[in-house]
């Protein structure tokens, strides 16, 4: 059995008396600064001659590269897994180094409390983007969303998944994959989801219209039973989406097998020769959402760079090499021109991370799966 580290749990002790201040367009424990004009902010930001950034995604350098040949700011982009960006931005805050001035990171569970509550980052809208991006995306600012979706080999048919709850039963056994959710904080984080009250009312509702019949508990509620029933029928562990995206859409397999798994694993089919489609409109969720959020770091040496950088971003020009399938802009003005299906529409099929519930929930969860694997 896995032994579960509860470093969020920790964290809310010996941090009670921080707040998050919801609803600002710069969150600081400092007077908010005087808005600049867009000149004004490009003239501060090459005073600062260099900017540092460090991101869980290698296009980022691309931004990068754009952003320096369009302002003449030397830009150095650092790609780091999860844990290593929380551990990272969090010590050299704390010691006030001279490290990253902007982040682009993941996993809420632990940039919540580690992050954010801890005050080693600053959340930043730039208000020229402010009136395109829905308020519930602003505090705290998420820069991309990507989704993780139930995708099916259709090489032999089409998609039979309509509801989540046959995953769970006998003639699935075996035939569902997904990342380990240990080894994946986004995952678990899913899973975290699945147990709030909502959700768990629609797992519940899900399983009577497929069943007729209401669920009978041996948890919590609906989320913790569809988790426990779709490890206990056989649920295949992966290490990677890629590996996961070639066992799925290997073409010549008996039955039609599901994996849940980034959706941009479809770029890259065709020339794999895979079988890969998307699932949709399975009730009650097709798959999950997960943000990357931006923020300026507390110790950052060029902070108007980064604000200029982060601007930059969400314009077309910047956002050009995450204009592909799998990754959404929360921006009105900037549309996935790869996939058939909106951000919006893909709102209505898929769960959303919640970091502050990952946070304070989260290691429950972890335990509670760790009790039936």
């Amino acid at each position: 059995m896995k032994k579960v580290c509860s470093i969020v749990s920790l964290l809310f002790i010996l941090l009670p008396a921080l707040v998050f201040a919801g609803g600002a367009k710069e969150t600081s424990a400092v007077a908010p600064e005087k808005q600049m004009t867009h000149d004004e902010l490009v003239a501060a930001a090459k005073a600062e001659g260099n900017l540092t950034i460090y991101t869980i995604s290698s296009r980022t350098a691309k931004i990068g590269a754009a952003f320096e040949a369009k302002y003449g700011i030397k830009t150095s982009t650092t790609q780091l897994k999860d844990s290593e960006m929380v551990e990272k931005t969090s010590k050299e805050a704390a010691a006030n180094l001279d490290a990253a001035d902007i982040i682009f990171c993941q996993d809420g569970a632990r940039v919540y409390p580690e992050l954010i509550l801890a005050g080693y980052v600053k959340n930043y809208v730039p208000s020229s983007q402010a009136s395109l991006i829905a308020e519930k995306y602003q505090d705290p600012l998420v820069w991309e969303v990507c989704n993780k979706v139930f995708i099916y080999n259709n090489e032999k048919e089409g998609q039979t998944l309509t509801n989540v709850w046959q995953l769970t039963d006998p003639s699935w056994k075996g035939r569902v994959q997904m990342k380990d959710s240990f080894q994946e904080g986004i995952n678990m984080n899913f899973f975290t989801m699945l147990t709030r009250d909502d959700w768990a009312k629609k797992l519940s509702d899900a399983y009577k219209d497929l069943y007729g019949k209401d669920l009978v508990l041996t948890t919590k509620n609906a989320g913790y039973e569809w988790i426990k029933m779709l490890y206990k029928n056989g649920l295949v562990l992966g290490k990677s989406d890629t590996t996961i995206a070639e066992n799925i859409g290997a073409k010549g397999q008996p039955q039609q097998l599901v994996g849940l798994f980034t959706a941009n694993k479809l770029r890259t089919a065709k020339d794999k020769n895979l079988s890969l489609a998307p699932s949709q409109n399975v009730k009650p969720f097709s798959g999950f959402f997960y943000p990357v959020y931006a923020f300026i770091t507390s110790n950052a040496k060029s902070p108007n760079a980064a604000k200029l950088f982060l601007e930059f971003s969400m314009t077309s020009e910047g956002w050009a090499p995450f204009d592909t399938i799998g990754d959404y802009s929360p921006k009105a003005d900037l549309k996935n021109s790869e996939d058939t299906i909106s951000f919006d529409e893909w709102t209505k099929m898929l769960v959303f991370e919640d970091p502050q519930w990952c946070a304070e929930n989260r290691a429950e969860v972890e335990e509670f799966i760790s009790s039936i694997i």
